[in-house]
């Protein structure tokens, strides 16, 4: 396999249901991927395992992005030894639903620590090595959630709306950069996340009548990539099934 100028595209949360799609989408696309994990190094492993049978480039890298210190460290090195990114897709995150009024504090703050800090703690290592470079892609995840808001995902809803407006913001600052910045809003995609859904509750409101697959995301991911999107930024786009 060829790589696409040997650029070099880091996937945050990638041994597992989208993240895993992402990276597999973006190594069978050419690109050098950069596979974080945090937990799940079998899975990681198993990843690596893949995309090097099919041909791909991969690399594990190993943090917690909701420990910022962890973050700066491992990702400064990284750049130091390889240079800058050509894409960065922000996905990793987590949920812990449960009705606002039985809340704990706990799953209020390790759902915002890790989700929303998640943006600032990935991203802002990276920022000033694209800035130098004039040139690339930036993806963060989102959720429908994050747009319309679910019963039983306070925490989950505010965090992922608090990275549409952030993924908005740091689009304009870059733009003139020939940075793209934009956002994936995904629906009830086939993962270990939306296991517990229940189907016979949601999919009335899905006008295609299916949940998604992961490889939708990601196929759109790969695209966004691409230099065939470079006028493309500042966008929220859902892969949700019509739900409006």
């Amino acid at each position: 396999m060829q790589l696409v100028g040997e650029k070099k595209v880091i996937v945050t949360g990638a041994n597992r249901g989208i993240g895993r799609a992402l990276a597999l989408a973006v190594s069978q696309a050419g690109y050098h991927v950069i596979a974080h994990y945090f937990r799940g190094k079998e899975a990681a492993e198993s990843l690596e395992k893949e995309i090097r049978q099919n041909g791909g480039s991969i690399e594990l890298i190993q943090f917690d992005i909701s420990d910022r210190e962890d973050c700066r460290e491992k990702l400064e090195k990284w750049q130091e030894e390889n240079g800058a990114f050509w894409g960065i897709i922000c996905n990793a995150g987590i949920c812990a639903d449960e009705s606002f009024p039985g809340m704990s504090g706990e799953n209020w703050d390790k759902v915002l620590r890790t989700n929303l800090d998640g943006f600032y703690n990935v991203l802002h290592p990276l920022i000033m090595p694209l800035c130098r470079k004039k040139k690339g892609r930036i993806i963060t995840i989102s959720s429908v959630s994050g747009i319309t808001g679910n019963r039983g995902q306070v925490n989950y809803s505010a965090a992922k709306a608090g990275i549409i407006g952030a993924t908005k913001a740091l689009a304009v600052e870059l733009a003139s950069r020939s940075i793209t910045v934009n956002c994936i809003a995904p629906g009830i995609i086939e993962t270990e996340m939306s296991r517990d859904v229940p189907l016979d509750m949601v999919l009335p409101s899905i006008p295609m009548g299916r949940i998604g697959k992961p490889e939708e995301v990601a196929g759109l991911a790969v695209f966004l990539l691409s230099e065939s999107a470079s006028y493309i930024t500042r966008q929220v786009i859902s892969v949700n099934g019509g739900i409006i």
